[in-house]
């Protein structure tokens, strides 16, 4: 370009040095905006990873639990189905003679009995004890009522048990209806 003057030069270079720091400036501008969203995008990533790995966690966790409480109740279901021959076995036995018990059979049914109950305490069954106990609904299963302290276990007419705190069968039993308790009262 041909100034006329040297003015004309100054102003001249002055409007493309401003034009120049115009466009850096709209440069920078979207080189931050770029930035920005950047940054937002990333902070969004990151946090929905978070959120993926602790559900993960979370599932690994109740998982692990799940399966802890398969095998520790799983026994149930086999311990249910011998519970009546347990049952049976404490009959039979309360049923033998006076004079009969001290035959080496017996004393063989006994043993019998003991073994099958230790193994399956061991496998973490307990009896519900019920008798003199509050009746409980949680632990028991009232058949009929009868003389007794009112509200109180008076006879066990089948043993409950509980596996690992889990009930596996609640206790039948009589529940005391307080008739006893008025004729003491009276007399």
């Amino acid at each position: 370009m041909i100034y006329e003057d040297e003015a004309d030069r100054d102003f001249d270079e002055t409007e493309d040095s401003a034009g120049a720091e115009t466009t850096e400036l709209e440069d920078i501008e979207q080189l931050k905006q770029a930035l920005s969203e950047a940054r937002e995008k990333a902070e969004t990533n990151l946090a929905g990873w978070q959120r993926a790995q602790a559900d993960f966690i979370n599932y690994r966790n109740r998982s692990e639990r799940e399966k802890a409480d398969l095998s520790k109740y799983a026994k149930g279901e086999i311990m249910l189905k011998l519970l009546p021959a347990l049952d049976d076995m404490e009959r039979a036995l309360a049923a033998i003679p006076p004079r009969q018990e001290k035959l080496g059979w017996v004393e063989g049914i006994r043993l019998i009995e003991r073994k099958l109950r230790a193994t399956l305490e061991a496998e973490g069954l307990e009896p519900i004890k019920a008798l003199g106990k509050p009746f409980d609904p949680h632990f028991h299963e009232a058949v009929m009522s009868g003389k007794g302290k009112e509200g109180v276990v008076v006879a066990e007419v089948e043993k409950g048990y509980q596996l690992n705190d889990r009930i596996l069968r609640p206790s039948k039993v009589v529940v005391g209806s307080g008739e006893e308790e008025d004729e003491e009262g009276e007399t």
